[in-house]
């Protein structure tokens, strides 16, 4: 596991969080309980903080980095590819495939950001709103359907970071 201390800063990783043998947790990093850190994630705190909640998955590729705090609430998930810094996304939130979230930037609770969005820098995405395009910008509402579909991808990845922590072995 990649786990790495820099400047006398060593992450702290919560019990039940599993992270990819490929990916980079490096400096003031705390990862919260129940957690999956997919391969290739970059998560480096070397002039910053990052917090991670718990039950949050930080899918393949992604990036978090940035000065100042980085934070994540309880149950986000980050798509592949997405870059979140130096800003703070909210529990339940879904940050979609290859899309940016800026220095200063706020992306509410229960909040939606389509895959290839950009969230500017300062921009606020109001709770339980869907938001697309660059610049991102508002085209919907988070409904029940949403919530219930989030809150199982929530699952599976609680479940799969337990799964990977029992049974995931390089044999190469």
């Amino acid at each position: 596991m990649p786990v790495c201390s820099f400047k006398d800063k060593t992450p702290v990783v919560g019990e039940g969080t599993w992270i990819a043998p490929t990916a980079h947790v490096i400096g003031d990093v705390r990862i919260g309980r129940d957690c999956w850190i997919g391969f290739g994630a970059t998560i480096r705190a070397d002039f910053g903080t990052i917090i991670i909640g718990d039950g949050c998955a930080v899918e393949e590729g992604v990036v978090m980095h940035g000065p100042g705090i980085t934070r994540l609430g309880n149950a986000v998930i980050l798509g592949h590819l997405a870059m979140v810094h130096a800003s703070t996304v909210q529990d339940c939130a879904l940050i979609g495939m290859q899309s940016l979230v800026t220095d200063g930037s706020v992306v509410e609770e229960w909040a939606i950001v389509s895959e290839k969005s950009l969230v500017r820098k300062k921009q606020v995405v109001p709770a339980g709103k869907i938001y697309a395009g660059a610049p991102a910008a508002e085209v919907g509402e988070v409904t029940q359907r949403h919530r219930d579909l989030l809150a199982l991808g929530q699952k599976a990845y609680r479940d799969l970071a337990a799964q990977y922590s029992a049974s995931y072995r390089e044999i190469g």
